[in-house]
């Protein structure tokens, strides 16, 4: 059976995405309206009904802003940590609590939802809690890393085990110097708890490539610290650096902010 990602959002405005077979998927994070989400979806011929659960990361507003409607309103599972949901259900941002729609993951317990496995493991940011996501299907596996200040032995290995990787490029690390966020935001996304840069990233692919990966996606791309083109040229470069050939090895896309990709 095919397998269909699709990005509907990614940066600092929303972050969701869709990962699906061709009767049935799963969103990872809802950050933005659901009015865009049920009209991105049915621009791919996906209906509701076909939504299994979402799988959240962390509970900052631009991944959980529709997860209330989308559990309460129509019934869908939410899966995250316990301290996330306790996040989630504290944020300035969720009008609808969750109550019944509420399921508890624990770190690097695989949970079985049809053909999928799906395992949480722990990443450094600045929320409540933090997870990336390690997805299996149909013997492919996905990982989902959309917020981090570092990569950490435990987010290494399941970086290591991914045939497509959705990974954090942030920001430029001279934009964000020269630009006009504050001393103290930038401080934050700095910090180990904070965002991965273009720099880090490539330069840990490019130190830890695998052969078996076959698509890299670069995801929450910021809108004043970063560029498309700055963060593929990034990667490509340090990748090329170490043999490693995009468009022949590796296949290399980044995801865009507002706008399905």
């Amino acid at each position: 059976m095919k397998i269909k990602f699709i990005s509907l959002a990614s940066g600092s405005s929303g972050n969701c995405y869709y990962l699906g077979t061709e009767t049935y998927g799963i969103l990872i994070d809802a950050g933005i309206g659901i009015r865009t989400i049920k009209k991105v979806l049915k621009e791919y011929n996906i209906t509701f009904d076909t939504i299994k659960a979402v799988f959240v990361t962390h509970d900052h507003a631009d991944h959980i802003k529709a997860v209330g409607h989308l559990g309460e309103k129509m019934n869908i599972p939410i899966y995250s940590t316990t301290l996330i949901h306790e996040g989630i259900n504290r944020s300035y941002c969720m009008t609808e609590k969750l109550h019944t729609s509420a399921y508890i993951l624990e770190k690097q317990r695989p949970m079985r939802l049809n053909d999928f496995t799906i395992e949480s493991f722990e990443v450094p940011h600045d929320g409540t809690d933090n997870v990336g996501y390690c997805i299996e299907i149909f013997g492919k596996v996905f990982s989902f890393l959309t917020d981090l200040g570092q990569i950490t032995d435990t987010a290494a290995r399941y970086i290591d085990k991914a045939n497509y990787l959705i990974i954090e490029a942030n920001y430029d690390d001279e934009m964000l110097k020269m630009g006009p966020y504050p001393k103290h935001l930038k401080e934050r996304i700095y910090s180990d708890n904070g965002h991965m840069s273009n720099i880090d990233t490539a330069t840990f692919l490019a130190e830890n490539f695998n052969k078996h990966l076959e698509h890299i996606w670069l995801c929450h791309l910021s809108k004043d610290n970063n560029h498309p083109e700055l963060a593929l040229k990034t990667v490509e470069w340090k990748l090329r650096n170490k043999g490693v050939i995009v468009g022949k090895d590796v296949q290399l896309t980044a995801l865009k902010r507002n706008t399905p990709s």
